[in-house]
């Protein structure tokens, strides 16, 4: 009686310490390796472990191999009959924890080849799953007709064994194996059913602990979430505030390019209003003064509509509504005609322009729009020109791989800082201030650049190198040559000597009609100025012109409407018709409609006389192509 009372007494110590360190601690590290500790000392066996299921393993060979080759489980118990294969493969595991009560006693922990003697199958796991325990007193005489397992348990210093199950919400977590080393050993009723007491509050423990790595894994995981938000909305921030610098920046230099030819603009006309603009007046300028003023006027207006065209290339690209004009066209003659057009820029800041066109006869032709892949060269020529240096050197060359077209502009200028390269092709970017106050500029012409390369399919890269120079190389694949519009047969035809005709002008803009009325009568051509759509179409009957020029917003009845009433008159010669257009969208709607061509506001002298003289009368001002 003293014996049973001592033994329940430390029974009930031993549970004690072990609740009381479960609600002490949420490691399950440190409450199992103390548990084992303490309960092998109590048992008085020779080595306790746990075995953890779901826990990988090293495959590292063993000499016990051969001796285990298709050995069932000794560990468990009796091996039952094979498994149906349609039963869940067995989860194996590996030994977590062990306490032996000597250094004698063989160390399982680092004993690897595990699953020759730990492995389980289904039957096997849900035989411990409803709480089984299985006790073996003497693995000599239980063994004896399995001399492979038996030989492997003497290795490993089993005499007998004590299994019992640790349950965690209702699936098999591990066991918890107690070794008698030395001799045989029958296990008390009290030792079975107080190692299962243990086990349920190991199970606890574990369940704990699992919850407790549950939260902890989310509290780390909505930290994470925060710290990334936060991140983000503080990257956000960041560049909403680098978009904000970089368009006021952009506004303050379009502000200076737009007053400086504004102010040449009006102080030089305002100068010449107050010589010639009042009666009496008798003051009067040199010749060649008056001449330089006005070829003041004419640039600053072109530098100005150079401004104002980039803006609007760039939003119509952007905004998806830029259609490429594809057209057949000698690459040799575009290359020529670019380098004429910047040969007195060039001269001017003292930099030698070179053409290099190692282009074979049969591959000049190239098919592309001929005025995007214009403006692109006149981009890259403008900045190479801009930021070489007296005595520096621009080249452009130009070859054919592949039915692809590269152009090629290097420099000798002042280079590119490797760090504000990446931002060589955003929009509102340029270069820090000191070179925006020394060169000017806006930062959109490569921007544009570069989209009006990708619109072709193409590609843009450069290399640079501070002071040495910077060589820009564009990449256009040949495009697709489409069907041209039937109204747009006239336009191609070639320049005919015939006598000048009578033109019609619909404009309800004065500055406008009166500019294009007096080209046209200094040209010699007969000119009726008509003002709303109603009235043009109930005097054009009667006028009988040869072309008529039309604004597209018209009072009373619009432009295209006029073009498609035309159109739809049946006379035995059509009405050659011209749109005065300000957008690429445009363009397109008044072709579309029926124009034989349309000339882009503001009007140019050239443009407008070169296009009355391709619908077929009139002699032309200057033969261009594209």
């Amino acid at each position: 009686m003293d014996d049973a009372l001592h033994e329940q007494l430390e029974q009930e110590r031993l549970l004690n310490q072990v609740t009381t360190q479960i609600r002490q601690s949420l490691e399950l590290s440190v409450i199992l390796s103390t548990a084992v500790e303490q309960l092998r000392g109590f048992l008085q066996v020779d080595r306790l472990l746990i075995y953890q299921l779901g826990v990988p393993r090293p495959k590292i060979s063993d000499p016990l191999e051969d001796l285990s080759s298709g050995a069932e489980d000794p560990e468990l118990f009796d091996p039952p009959a094979a498994p149906s294969p349609e039963k869940p493969p067995p989860l194996l595991g590996n030994i977590t924890y062990e306490a032996r009560s000597s250094d004698t006693i063989l160390s399982l922990l680092e004993w690897r080849e595990i699953d020759r003697c730990f492995s389980e199958t289904s039957e096997y796991q849900e035989y411990y799953r409803r709480g089984s325990i299985r006790c073996i007193a003497d693995v000599e005489a239980y063994y004896r007709s399995c001399p492979c397992l038996l030989e492997m348990l003497r290795q490993k210093q089993v005499r007998a064994k004590l299994v019992a199950p640790i349950i965690v919400q209702a699936e098999l977590w591990g066991l918890l194996i107690a070794h008698q080393c030395g001799q045989p050993r029958e296990w008390k009723n009290s030792e079975q059913k107080f190692l299962k007491k243990i086990t349920e509050h190991l199970s606890i423990a574990i369940y704990q602990a699992q919850l407790y790595a549950q939260v902890q894994q989310q509290k780390h995981t909505l930290e994470k979430r925060v710290k990334d938000r936060t991140q983000a909305l503080h990257d956000a921030l960041l560049a909403a505030q680098c978009a904000n610098r970089a368009k006021s920046e952009f506004l303050a230099t379009m502000s200076h390019e737009l007053r400086t030819p504004l102010t040449h603009v009006i102080g030089i006309s305002s100068t010449l209003l107050r010589l010639y603009g009042q009666s009496g007046t008798t003051r009067t300028l040199p010749v060649e003064k008056q001449v330089n003023y006005l070829q003041t006027i004419h640039d600053s207006g072109e530098h100005l509509l150079a401004l104002i065209n980039d803006i609007l290339d760039l939003s119509q690209v952007e905004a998806g509504k830029t259609v490429l004009k594809i057209s057949e066209f000698s690459l040799s003659k575009l290359i020529n005609q670019t380098l004429h057009t910047f040969r007195d820029r060039a001269k001017q800041r003292n930099v030698h322009l070179a053409g290099d066109i190692p282009i074979r006869p049969e591959c000049d032709r190239f098919i592309a729009d001929h005025r995007r892949v214009r403006q692109i060269l006149l981009n890259l020529l403008s900045n190479a020109i801009k930021f070489t240096p007296e005595n520096g050197r621009v080249t452009l060359r130009v070859w054919v791989e592949n039915k692809t077209a590269i152009f090629q502009v290097e420099d000798t200028g002042i280079g590119i800082p490797e760090e504000q390269q990446p931002l060589l092709f955003e929009k509102f970017q340029q270069l820090d201030s000191p070179y925006r106050r020394q060169y000017g500029g806006t930062g959109l012409g490569l921007a544009l650049t570069k989209q009006l390369v990708e619109l072709h399919g193409g590609t843009i890269e450069f290399t640079s190198v501070v002071n040495k120079g910077t060589t820009f190389t564009v990449h256009i694949p040949a495009q697709p040559l489409v069907k041209k519009n039937p109204y747009k047969t006239s336009l191609q035809t070639d320049y005919t000597e015939s006598p000048q005709g009578r033109l019609v002008v619909i404009e309800d803009d004065e500055e406008t009609a009166t500019l294009i009325c007096e080209l046209l009568t200094a040209a010699g051509y007969q000119v009726v100025w008509l003002m709303d759509g109603v009235t043009a179409l109930r005097s054009i009957e009667l006028l009988q012109p040869d072309a008529i020029l039309v604004d597209l917003y018209l009072p009373g009845q619009n432009g295209y409407d006029i073009i498609r009433h035309l159109r739809e008159e049946t006379t035995a010669d059509p009405l050659k018709i011209i749109a005065l257009t300000t957008t690429e969208a445009e363009r397109e709607r008044s072709l579309t409609a029926g124009a034989d061509g349309c000339i882009n506001k503001p009007i140019l002298p050239n443009q407008l006389l070169n296009q009355i003289e391709k619908l077929g009368f009139g002699k032309p001002a200057q033969n261009t192509e594209g």
